[in-house]
């Protein structure tokens, strides 16, 4: 009975290489190129601003890059980044996933507004907060402190990572928001209903029915936004280019700087080597958790 289902199965797949080979023979074109010439250049001695010196650098670029001061200020600064954006959007994605989740007044408008800031561009976003919000003169910021008889903050200059933080956290507290209620919006009211008959408070409701069931949807927006958040530049770019000194310098940034301020192209592909390892590091560790999560 199985020979005539195998047969057909096979010759199906069979007949499908024809299609489906030249498309996957570019997807990996397309990436295999660009990631084997930074692999060579970052062996290479290749740096615009001398163009005479040329030739195989071993892993000298490797060496100078992790023997670089910056370099570890900006893997600080991106463990930082991420983890201090990640719990900003995670627990307040989950409180307003719960409070929306909730018959008020006007609902369908405050979930529209909170939604809206995903759909800025990251540089419109940075000049937003930098010029409209968080300039000590013309700032939102500084006019409430000034109205409460305090002094305006510099924000950028006093503050320069934690001010990038809450402009990367306003950016992408939305997506967790979005993911979140869609996943609060799936749970079982006979389930909340029967744990209020028992006499459960809304927070013995929230710790032991909500916060379990959004358990993969908070794992989903852990992943996706990991990896993005590896890759902020363009707020850091517009509001203190990396500075003061390297207060703001991320990963990303650093690459950037090596390559067309230093103009060292062999320096910011060791630098780019690197953030590939990094990156595909943490995707390794959370994608086996959140497969291990499904599995449950």
């Amino acid at each position: 009975m199985s020979t005539p289902t195998t047969a057909p199965t096979k010759g199906r797949r069979f007949n499908g290489l024809p299609l489906i080979g030249p498309s996957v023979t570019v997807l990996l074109i397309w990436m295999i190129v660009p990631l084997v010439m930074t692999v060579w250049f970052s062996f290479q001695r290749y740096n615009l601003l001398d163009p005479t010196v040329t030739g195989f650098a071993g892993f000298d670029n490797y060496e100078f890059l992790v023997t670089d001061p910056d370099f570890w200020a900006s893997l600080t600064n991106t463990l930082l980044l991420v983890g201090s954006v990640l719990v900003i959007t995670v627990v307040g994605g989950t409180l307003l996933a719960v409070l929306f989740d909730q018959p008020f007044p006007g609902r369908d408008v405050a979930r529209l507004f909170a939604i809206a800031p995903f759909f800025v561009m990251p540089t419109v976003a940075a000049l937003i907060w930098k010029n409209l919000m968080m300039h000590p003169i013309y700032g939102v910021f500084g006019a409430v402190a000034r109205a409460l008889g305090l002094p305006a903050i510099d924000w950028f200059a006093d503050y320069p990572l934690l001010s990038v933080i809450l402009i990367v956290s306003w950016e992408w507290l939305p997506f967790a928001l979005l993911i979140l209620l869609t996943a609060v919006q799936s749970l079982d009211r006979e389930q909340l209903e029967a744990a209020r008959m028992d006499g459960a408070g809304a927070l013995a409701q929230f710790v032991y029915i909500v916060l379990p069931h959004l358990s993969r949807a908070i794992s989903v927006v852990v992943m996706i936004e990991t990896i993005f958040l590896l890759t902020v530049f363009a707020e850091i770019y517009v509001t203190t280019a990396g500075g003061p000194g390297n207060a703001t310098t991320n990963l990303a940034f650093l690459i950037y700087a090596r390559a067309l301020l230093q103009y060292d192209v062999g320096g910011a592909s060791a630098g780019g080597v690197v953030a590939i390892i990094l990156a595909n590091i943490v995707a390794f560790f959370l994608v086996r958790t959140i497969a291990r999560r499904l599995e449950v």
